[in-house]
Formats: C-alpha cells, sequence, structure tokens
C-alpha cells in the first residue's frame, strides 16, 4: 500500500494507464478465470519502466555544433599552427582581434617577424610593374596599393600629386608631351623631304655615312639626334678640371712609370722635445752606456709600459738594431710610428707617406733608415732621423714583404716579396730592378736570409718553401709536402742553423739552414691558435725560448731544448700578430696587437 500512495502523486492519466495495464495483464495471466467465479481475483501492480542506462547530458554536444556553426563567422588566432576548418577569404584577411601583445613591437609576436619592421607578406607581382610603382613612388610621391583588392584602384602616398598628375606613372607620357613629339617629328620629316629634294645636301654628302646630311635622312638610325644641342665647346669649369686631370696623369707617368702605387703625399712630424741634444747629439743616437746586463733570457712575467697611438691595428714592430732605445711600429691606419723605450716612453716621429695600411717595416744595419711597404702598393725608404723620402719603388703589385742584404757592402739590395708571386730585386742607388725570382704559385710571405747571406728562403701561400742564391734565380731547394700549410712567419734562430716556421695548422716547424734543409721532426711547438693569422715567430736571443703570438690576443713562451710550453701571457683583445725581444734587456718583450696597443713587458 505504501509503494501505491508513493506513486498516488502522479498525473491521473498515468494512473489510469496503469489501470488498464494491470486489467490486460489480468486478462492474460487467467484466462479462465470466467469459468471459476468462485475464486477471487489476483491484484498484481506493475511499475513504470526503468533504464540501467547513465543519464548523458546532450549540453557540449549542442555547444560543439553551434560553435563550428559560428567558427565559419569567428576570427583566426595569429598563433595557432593548423586550422581544422577552411576558412573564407575575409576571415583570413581580418585584422587582428583583442589587446595587443604585451612584449611584442607593434602587437606582432617575435616568432611571426620576417622583418624588422614586421611581417612581411610575399606577393606575386611582374617585375616591370614593381619597378614602375617603385619609381613613380620615387619621382612623384604616390604609388598603387599593392594590397588592395582587384575592384578597387587604391593608391598610396601623396593623393594630391596624385590628382594633379591624374595618376600617371613614371612610363606613361602625358598629352603635352606626345604633341611635342609629334611636332619634333614633323619639322624632322619635313627636313628630309627638303634634303631628297636636293636642297641644301650635296649627292655626296647624304650618301656618306659620316656627314650630317645622311644622319638627318636616315631618320631611323641611332646617330639621327638634334646635332644643333650637342656641346662644342667646353665651359671655364670643365677646361680647368681636364688640364688638373692631365698635369695629374703626367705627374703619375713621370714618377712611377705606367703601373706604379697610388700617389700620397709624404710627410713626419717629430713629437720630441728637441731633435739634438745640448752636445749636438741626434735623438736616435743610441745611449753610450748601454749594453747586455746578463747572458741568459729570462721570461716577463708583468707589463711594465703601454704604447697607444695608432687609430687602428698594429702590423708589425722592430726594435732598434742592436740598441733597442727605440721601437719601430706600423700600423693598418696608414700611419708608421716610432717609440722611446728606456727614457719617456713616448712617440718620438711620426711617418705619413702610405695611403692605405702599412704590412711590413724594416729597419737597415746602423737603424739610421728603414723600409716600409703598403697596401698602397708603395715601398718606401725613409730617414729615421729627418723622416723624409729617400726613395719610392713600386710594381703596381702589392709588396707583402721588404727586407735589405744585411751584408754591410749589400745594404742597398732591397728585395720584396709581391702578391704577384715574384721577388723583385732593386738596387737602391739606381732605382732599378736588378733580378725577379718567379717560381712561386702564390703570393711571397717571408723573405729570410741563411749561410752567411748567400743564400734566402721564402714562403708563399702556395704552402712551400724555396731556396735560392742570392742574384740567381734559380730554386736550388723546394720543399713540399702534402701535409704543409702556408707559412706567413719565419724566424732565423740566433746560431743560424735553424729556421722556425710558424705553420697555420697551430704549430710551429723547425727546419734545418744546412744543406739539405730538412724537418727537424723531434722539435715541433704546439697549443697555441694562429690559424689565419701571420703571427710572427721569434727567438730571445741567447736561444733558449720560442714565442709566438696567438689569434686569442696571447703570447706564448716555449723552451727551445723540451719544445714544451714554459708561459703564457694574455697581452690584446684580440690578435697577437707581432712579438719582439729587446736585444739588450734580456728578460724584456715588446709585443702588438689588432688593439691598436703595443705593450712592453717584463
Amino acid at each position: 500500500m505504501d509503494l501505491l500512495q508513493s506513486y498516488a502523486d502522479g498525473n491521473e492519466e498515468e494512473v489510469d494507464q496503469i489501470k488498464a495495464g494491470q486489467n490486460e495483464d489480468d486478462e492474460r495471466q487467467s484466462p479462465n478465470s470466467s469459468s471459476s467465479p468462485d475464486s477471487s481475483p489476483v491484484r498484481t501492480i506493475s511499475l513504470p519502466a526503468k533504464s540501467a542506462a547513465p543519464k548523458v547530458d546532450d549540453t557540449m554536444l549542442s555547444l560543439t555544433v553551434a560553435a563550428s556553426q559560428r567558427s565559419l563567422s569567428k576570427p583566426i588566432d595569429p598563433v595557432q599552427h593548423a586550422v581544422s576548418f577552411n576558412p573564407t577569404y575575409d576571415q583570413l584577411w581580418a585584422p587582428i582581434y583583442g589587446p595587443a601583445h604585451p612584449y611584442a613591437k607593434d602587437g606582432i609576436a617575435q616568432g611571426m617577424r620576417n622583418h624588422k619592421l614586421g611581417f612581411v607578406e610575399d606577393a606575386s607581382i611582374e617585375s616591370f610593374l614593381f619597378d614602375e610603382q617603385y619609381n613613380t613612388f620615387h619621382k612623384y610621391g604616390y604609388a598603387a596599393d599593392p594590397s588592395s583588392s582587384a575592384e578597387g584602384n587604391y593608391y598610396v602616398g601623396d593623393l594630391d600629386a596624385l590628382k594633379s598628375n591624374d595618376g600617371l606613372s613614371v612610363y606613361n607620357i602625358r598629352q603635352s608631351e606626345q604633341k611635342r613629339r609629334k611636332l619634333e617629328k614633323k619639322k624632322e620629316l619635313s627636313e628630309g623631304h627638303d634634303l631628297e629634294d636636293g636642297g641644301d645636301g650635296d649627292g655626296d654628302e647624304v650618301e656618306n655615312p659620316a656627314t650630317e646630311a645622311w644622319l638627318k635622312k636616315n631618320r631611323k638610325s641611332p646617330w639621327a639626334g638634334k646635332k644643333e644641342g650637342l656641346q662644342t665647346e667646353l665651359t671655364e669649369e670643365q677646361k680647368k678640371y681636364a688640364e688638373e686631370h692631365a698635369k695629374k696623369k703626367a705627374e703619375e707617368r713621370g714618377e712611377r712609370g705606367e703601373k706604379g702605387g697610388e700617389v700620397f703625399a709624404d710627410k713626419s712630424t717629430f713629437h720630441g722635445k728637441e731633435e739634438r741634444d745640448y752636445q749636438g747629439r741626434s735623438w736616435i743616437a743610441p745611449p753610450k752606456d748601454v749594453k747586455a746586463t746578463n747572458e741568459h733570457c729570462y721570461i716577463p712575467k708583468r707589463l711594465v709600459h703601454t704604447w697607444s697611438g695608432h687609430t687602428k691595428g698594429v702590423s708589425a714592430i722592430r726594435f732598434f738594431p742592436k740598441y733597442g732605445h727605440l721601437i719601430l711600429s706600423a700600423g693598418m691606419d696608414s700611419k708608421v710610428k716610432i717609440w722611446d723605450v728606456f727614457n719617456s716612453g713616448k712617440c718620438m716621429r711620426t711617418y705619413m707617406g702610405h695611403s692605405k695600411a702599412v704590412r711590413d717595416i724594416y729597419f737597415c744595419n746602423d737603424g739610421t733608415k728603414f723600409l716600409t711597404a703598403g697596401y698602397d702598393k708603395n715601398i718606401k725608404y725613409w730617414d729615421t732621423e729627418t723622416g723624409k723620402v729617400i726613395s719610392t719603388f713600386s710594381t703596381g703589385k702589392i709588396p707583402y714583404v721588404v727586407k735589405l742584404n744585411p751584408d754591410e757592402d749589400k745594404q742597398n739590395i732591397l728585395l720584396a716579396g709581391t702578391s704577384d708571386k715574384k721577388i723583385v730585386q732593386w738596387d737602391m742607388n739606381t732605382g732599378q730592378i736588378t733580378q725577379e725570382y718567379d717560381q712561386h704559385l702564390g703570393a711571397v710571405n717571408t723573405i729570410t736570409f741563411v749561410d752567411n747571406n748567400r743564400r734566402f728562403v721564402t714562403s708563399s701561400d702556395d704552402k712551400s718553401l724555396r731556396v735560392w742564391e742570392f742574384g740567381i734565380p734559380v730554386v736550388i731547394k723546394y720543399i713540399s709536402e702534402p701535409h704543409m700549410h702556408s707559412m706567413p712567419s719565419i724566424s732565423l734562430h740566433p746560431n743560424t742553423n735553424w729556421l722556425a716556421a710558424q705553420s697555420l695548422d697551430n704549430q710551429i716547424l723547425i727546419y734545418g739552414t744546412r744543406e739539405r734543409f730538412q724537418l727537424n721532426k723531434k722539435k715541433r711547438f704546439a697549443g697555441h691558435i694562429v690559424a689565419g693569422y701571420a703571427c710572427q715567430v721569434n727567438f730571445s736571443p741567447d736561444g733558449r725560448f720560442v714565442m709566438s703570438g696567438d689569434g686569442e690576443g696571447k703570447c706564448w713562451f716555449w723552451d727551445w731544448k723540451s719544445c714544451k710550453v714554459f708561459r703564457t701571457l694574455k697581452c690584446h683583445e684580440g690578435v697577437c700578430i707581432g712579438c719582439e725581444w729587446h736585444p739588450l734587456e734580456q728578460s724584456k718583450v715588446a709585443t702588438c696587437g689588432w688593439d691598436g696597443l703595443i705593450k712592453y713587458w717584463d
């Protein structure tokens, strides 16, 4: 009964249906009930059907369907990598919605940029049309907008100029210009008819292509211009320029020959207090009391002085011969400077005679003169004291190395290794080329005299060493192995028995200077990084140490006997290109680098 009561609150129609269902069930269950009237009827109650399946919420399904319908009109997220439906043209070209990106310039994220001003889209446009619009914009200030649709004819830029020019491009011709050209053509036609009728032109002149009559008759030829418009006389300014140019060319031919180097005014500036002291001694005179303090050399430990004055890198340094009281430096700022070492430590004189960077420098035996080689293709011979250029030499090629014959009686013989694979020999007294050594297959990098200056060794970009007899242009020894690299710097050991060659595979190789010029396989100095740089290699005056700069600004010292690294000094920012041991003060070393500094170490 309680169960019936719980369903009594339902709908009346539902109750009627339940009762009807009960009657039908009774009839099905007891078909013979009419035959036994005495028995009481069995009353059964059927409950409404219940499903065991869980109830499904179709809200998300309806939302998904609605979202798919709405996706056809919503904007596309510019940061998504894939689009799951076919967007319309309007969706693809719609502006970006929402607030600006807080960490992106102009609202465009860094990942979307392909140009410093934002995102540049690819566009298909004919080169002629692009040139037309580009030139039109630069001339008139307006151009067709390439992003506008084909239906509209939109322009960008100066719209007032667009109206005044009626939208003309640089390739369109105005009506007035067209009329002017038609009139000129008619005039030329009438002149041509006059000539054909036998006007002022002779029959022979009309037939001769060199005459003006023939040009006027044959108007279709490319020379049929307006002859009266051609300039016949030069203006005063043009005459003046032509005279100056001719004069300059004549000077170049007179001084340097047809293939000489660049012309540059030679000048020098003295920076010291006075060029002569109270006793009349020159400023380059060495101190008389200077002599070697010790036979043994020691590795320097600390920086004692820095010379700065070059505005660009320093490519080479050389101590004054025998005494070392002055140091000469070649700069990439086209200047050569000489510095005091013992006293003030200041720049004493600047030599300006090259128009480009100076590549190499070399003192004569007594230090009163020196050579410079520059990238302006000139070799100059300077007086150290006065700063005057004694003579200039050039082959029209860049000299990479310059040397004088070390013999006292041959100090007038100059050798230069050039970029055209030759070693050129001059007699500086006459200024004539006396010999050319032409066997190398690449630019010549070094020249080193050996065997009491009777022979010299050269290295080149062709990765070979060649030994020459001085004065005879025939190679007496050719050294080239498959494993060899280019050797941009070579130095002679103080005992003259060995050569140290800076190889570009980051090692220093040792060659004997005796008859066979063999590679000493037991001696090899490595650890530094010089690949790509012509870092100078050098010896201590007693021959106990080998030193070299490297590409990281360090100066390396090795022990000659053990071949072990003795010490490294961090000398420069960038490349340490040159290093020289002081000839008298055995523990002092000078280095130069591409940071424009020369440093003195003790």
